[in-house]
């Protein structure tokens, strides 16, 4: 093995850009080199957002980076993640047993935003977070059948509820306690305070991120979740609909009113491939999502092709993320679950979280 100096080969590190937060990857990560030309090379990188998948293409990315400087084949990476708490809005406090909390908002109805906030909880859990999904829709709550989830959840102590859970990620939702076919036919104060109990009454346990399906609009749900619920980003879903748009600018404006950074914009049902012959076609319109995120500078996060295979998987009870982990839309959202979680990792870290760090491992 050559003799290396550790500042150059720290330097080289350095060079190599993150794709999911458009930085250098030392500005989120903790690099650490370790050994020497008589013992090997030994790097760790600790990102601080999960990123299983991408795991092995960054160990490529350092051996290649540094294939002029020292022998690849003496040379054993480490990459881990550590998922901390960040900084949210008001000043307000975390919430006990989780790190950090997504909302997910559309502004207007039929966009797919439960669907995609599905995939995206478990895609995350795929890159291996530990994800909970609260159904802040209280009107009409679909996660879960999406999750294929049935029956009631339990008390232990009388006081408190515990989270369902399938597909390894936690659950709650208010169709969990009622009949599939029963109205919810409550006035505002009412839902306020049913989504007050749902978060604050289930025993979470030990989550990075809660992923919260918000209802459409920007009334009462959302108000109330600015006021009282410490988030620390959100994600605006669309279609390139003109109308869809129009609905997801507000969702946006709302956000940037009550302090809540958004972290980017899915476009959902983005383009149509017939299964037959293959044709391609943009039913709804192209480009609005990333033309609506150019214009509010936040990110374009990714596309969502209208495939009849992500309709079928959640109402199966099994969305594609986890029914076909492989299918070019799993890792189109594996790609989003990334880029969101990393987006919220360049938040400033919450110095007042309670709750122990969580560390994946992943060696190459």
């Amino acid at each position: 093995m050559k003799d290396y100096d550790s500042e150059l080969i720290a330097g080289k590190l350095n060079e190599i850009p993150d794709p999911h937060t458009a930085r250098p990857l030392s500005d989120g990560a903790v690099i650490r080199i370790s050994g020497g030309p008589d013992t090997g090379l030994f790097i760790t990188v600790e990102l601080a957002y999960p990123a299983a998948s991408w795991s092995d293409q960054l160990c490529r990315l350092i051996r290649d980076k540094l294939a002029d400087t020292v022998d690849p084949g003496t040379v054993e990476i480490e990459v881990t993640s550590k998922i901390l708490s960040r900084s949210v809005q008001g000043g307000l406090k975390p919430l006990k047993e989780i790190r950090n909390v997504i909302a997910v908002a559309s502004g207007k109805g039929g966009v797919g935003k439960s669907t995609v906030t599905v995939n995206l909880a478990l895609a995350l859990a795929a890159e291996g977070a530990r994800i909970g999904v609260l159904d802040a829709d209280i009107y009409g709550p679909s996660q879960p059948r999406m999750l294929g989830i049935s029956g009631q959840p339990q008390s232990v102590d009388g006081k408190s509820i515990e989270p369902m859970e399938n597909h390894g990620v936690q659950a709650m939702s208010i169709g969990f306690l009622i009949d599939e076919e029963t109205p919810m036919i409550w006035r505002g104060p009412m839902v306020t305070q049913a989504l007050d109990q749902l978060l604050n009454e289930t025993r979470w346990r030990d989550l990075d991120y809660l992923i919260i399906d918000l209802p459409p609009g920007t009334g009462d749900t959302q108000l109330s979740l600015a006021q009282k619920v410490p988030v620390t980003g959100a994600v605006v879903v669309t279609t390139p609909q003109d109308i869809a748009l129009l609905d997801a600018r507000k969702a946006v404006k709302m956000f940037e009113k009550v302090d809540i950074e958004v972290f980017g914009v899915i476009e959902n049902m983005s383009t149509h491939v017939c299964s037959q012959c293959g044709h391609e076609e943009h039913i709804f319109g192209s480009g609005g999502g990333r033309a609506m995120a150019e214009q509010y500078k936040v990110a374009h996060l990714g596309d969502i092709p209208l495939d009849i295979k992500i309709r079928a998987d959640a109402d199966g009870g099994k969305p594609t993320v986890v029914a076909d982990s492989e299918h070019p839309v799993s890792m189109s959202f594996r790609s989003i679950a990334r880029r969101v979680a990393a987006l919220a990792s360049l938040r400033k870290k919450n110095l007042d979280s309670s709750i122990p760090d969580i560390v994946v491992n992943k060696s190459s």
